[in-house]
């Protein structure tokens, strides 16, 4: 445990949310089940293993400790949860506020944006910091492609979950970002979150099941951005290694001609060679640009296990066509909203 009180030592009082501690990546020996995260002001503790009141106790201290060095005169807000590989199995976390309160509502920022979040309740707080490479990848990619052609980039946002991948392009200067996911509590705060933001126009919000829904989405298109960051294991909705080519043989017919696509898949037992097994066999017109860096803290002894954030560019269309518009492209994320 020496390692996450260390890293709590020498943070500094943190302004957006942001990953403060990532054992999860195994660079840490003995601190493998520990992640530290700030959603100011809030502090949020995840052991993915069974934590003695010892060693709550003890963290507890340490943050108490930094946090008068940092924050004097402020309450110190911490929040411990449980994702024991049971709970995780289940869908379920035990969460206990541990100090000071939650704002209600609890909104943070990221780059200049505005995200509500929650992290009382459930695995999933609102906002997934290891993406936040990813949101920085799209946000310059669109206005790229605004200083380029003169006109917004049209997005599809795929499995869109609070859309903080909308938000990040459309403060980039896109001209429409349809979001698409099943689930209504989802969309509902992904709307909020534009509002929060001052975007009352160029977004859409549908509630729908992807899988029956591609005609309405097809006929939105096509796009010169699509990004598809669907569950890596949600029981009875999306299962990657089996549901991922449902999604890879549509982006054909999404995109633009030399559009991009951003993929990511945050599932440890699927490597980078599943993405490109993928797309060579449901969507051969893709090319690969580029792997999206994570953010540093996030780093993993294997990265192979880590989120991966590819990039590719659909190949459609003539060669003039290709080096006219050669930043256009698709953008698939596959992630594990379990942990």
């Amino acid at each position: 445990m020496q390692a996450l009180l260390d890293a709590i030592a020498a943070m500094p009082a943190p302004s957006d949310a942001c990953r403060i501690f990532h054992g999860r990546g195994g660079r840490f020996a003995g601190c493998e089940q520990w992640v530290l995260d700030a959603y100011p002001p809030v502090f949020v503790l995840t052991s993915f293993a069974p934590a003695s009141e010892q060693e709550l106790a003890t963290i507890g201290l340490a943050l108490q400790a930094r946090w008068r060095q940092i924050a004097p005169g402020q309450p110190l807000n911490w929040v411990f949860q449980h994702r024991g590989e049971a709970l995780r199995m289940e869908g379920r976390s035990d969460t206990r506020l541990m100090a000071g309160g939650v704002p209600d509502p609890h909104v943070v920022a990221e780059d200049g944006a505005r995200y509500r979040v929650h992290v009382l309740k459930g695995q999933n707080h609102g906002l997934f910091l290891d993406m936040a490479g990813g949101r920085r990848w799209v946000r310059a990619h669109v206005a790229a492609h605004r200083a380029r052609t003169g006109q917004g980039a049209r997005v599809l946002n795929l499995f869109a979950y609070t859309c903080a991948f909308s938000v990040a392009a459309l403060q980039a200067g896109a001209a429409q970002v349809v979001n698409v996911d099943m689930g209504r509590g989802s969309i509902a705060t992904g709307q909020h979150n534009h509002r929060l933001n001052d975007l009352d126009a160029g977004a859409s919000f549908l509630a729908h099941d992807i899988f029956s829904s591609w005609g309405k989405i097809t006929r939105g298109g096509p796009y010169d951005l699509v990004i598809a960051d669907p569950p890596s294991y949600q029981k009875g909705s999306f299962v990657a290694a089996k549901d991922y080519a449902r999604v890879m043989r549509r982006l054909p017919d999404l995109l633009a001609p030399a559009g991009h696509a951003l993929l990511c898949l945050n599932a440890p037992e699927l490597g980078v060679a599943f993405l490109h097994d993928q797309v060579r066999a449901w969507a051969p017109s893709l090319t690969l640009v580029e792997r999206v860096a994570n953010p540093p803290v996030f780093a993993d002894i294997d990265e192979d296990r880590s989120l991966k954030a590819l990039v590719f560019r659909h190949a459609a269309g003539s060669t003039a066509a290709l080096e006219a518009t050669p930043s256009s492209a698709a953008a698939c994320c596959c992630r594990s909203w379990q942990g």
